[in-house]
């Protein structure tokens, strides 16, 4: 706090006047990241909005590399969260999930996008290295003992697949499953 008054020009004990603690500054920027997320409505096509949350998130995420870790570990009130997870669930109500499924299925799809953010920004390798780093762990992974991995990283070393991991692949995964749930569950 001290440190963050020192750049703002006050006094730390000034800043108690607009927050309570480090942990209320915390909440209160995370909070302003969640707020450039995109909010999906409940009267549109539920995957095309749930969708656009996604990549609106992960994109969002990806522009404040901090920010995933702090929203992971902490319980996030503040208005623009909740205001997000309001119309999350509303989205995927109206479309007809249950309550349950709608909180699993908004889970599942936060998961994807935290898990693959953090993924992105603490991998070590950028995606133009992925041939280059192939070729020098190719002879860690033989044919003879792991034919699998020593074919995809011949793949990614003559060009033939990039070896880069795709956000939309999984989140599509995860659209069709609850898509053939809410099928499955809506009474024929």
């Amino acid at each position: 706090m001290r440190k963050l008054a020192k750049a703002v020009g006050v006094e730390a004990m000034s800043l108690y006047n607009h927050v309570a603690n480090k942990d209320d500054l915390l909440d209160g920027i995370v909070d302003l990241v969640v707020a450039e997320i995109y909010v999906p409505r409940t009267d549109g096509d539920w995957r095309r909005e749930l969708r656009h949350r996604a990549t609106s998130a992960h994109e969002v995420l990806l522009a404040h590399r901090w920010a995933t870790p702090l929203i992971g570990s902490r319980v996030n009130v503040g208005p623009a969260m909740l205001g997000y997870v309001e119309a999350t669930l509303g989205c995927l109500v109206a479309a007809g999930f249950t309550y349950e499924q709608a909180d699993r299925a908004w889970n599942a799809i936060d998961s994807h996008i935290y898990g693959f953010t953090l993924q992105a920004i603490t991998f070590p390798l950028d995606p133009s290295e992925y041939a280059s780093a192939a070729s020098q762990f190719l002879p860690l992974i033989p044919a003879e003992t792991h034919p699998h991995m020593h074919a995809l990283s011949t793949q990614v070393i003559s060009g033939t697949h990039s070896g880069a991991a795709d956000f939309t692949f999984g989140l599509d995964l995860l659209l069709d499953g609850l898509t053939h749930l809410l099928h499955r569950s809506s009474p024929s």
